[in-house]
């Protein structure tokens, strides 16, 4: 089997199925809810590749907090990302994994639109980031196909209080970890 240059591997990865993937593009969501959580003052801390259920797990800044009524010692976090722009707003989710992490971080990186032969050279925008708890992953998933998704496409109203910064301080709430201020 002839070895892929390294330029290839760089661009893309298109799978036996014909699925496109960027695994540098991917592995930089996690990173991207990583600095958005410390950003939030939040201790951010990367789980092993490959673990199952979670990819981050986050406790409190300050080592003599103790939880009060409510809040956690530490979050798991699952990150789950979508990198084009013209996405269906779903991801896969097995049930599975539902007892495995406390919130699960869906980004959509908008690199680009690459539905309908286009090949991702337009169409970029900020990335947008929902921070779903557990509970709502299990109300919203869909086990109908073989591909076990969560869709956000039509959720409009409720799905703001879920979106950017309200999404972070979720988490900031569920550990107790206050605002950072002077």
């Amino acid at each position: 089997m002839a070895r892929k240059n390294t330029e290839e591997l760089v661009r893309s990865e298109t799978t036996s199925r014909g699925y496109l993937r960027f695994p540098v593009v991917s592995e930089g969501a996690e990173y991207l809810v990583m600095g958005n959580l410390m950003r939030r003052n939040i201790l951010t801390y990367k789980a092993p590749p490959l673990n199952e259920g979670y990819d981050l797990i986050c406790i409190h800044p300050d080592p003599r907090h103790r939880p009060r009524r409510g809040e956690k010692s530490q979050l798991r976090i699952q990150v789950k990302s979508r990198y084009q722009t013209d996405s269906d707003l779903g991801f896969p989710v097995k049930r599975e994994t539902f007892n495995a992490f406390d919130f699960l971080i869906v980004v959509f990186l908008n690199i680009g639109e690459f539905f309908g032969g286009r090949d991702g050279s337009f169409g970029a925008a900020p990335p947008e980031f929902y921070s779903l708890p557990s509970r709502v992953v299990r109300r919203w998933h869909e086990a109908s196909t073989s591909w076990q998704k969560v869709r956000l496409k039509g959720r409009g109203r409720i799905l703001e209080q879920y979106k950017g910064e309200r999404g972070f301080e979720l988490v900031a709430e569920a550990l107790g970890v206050p605002k950072p201020t002077r």
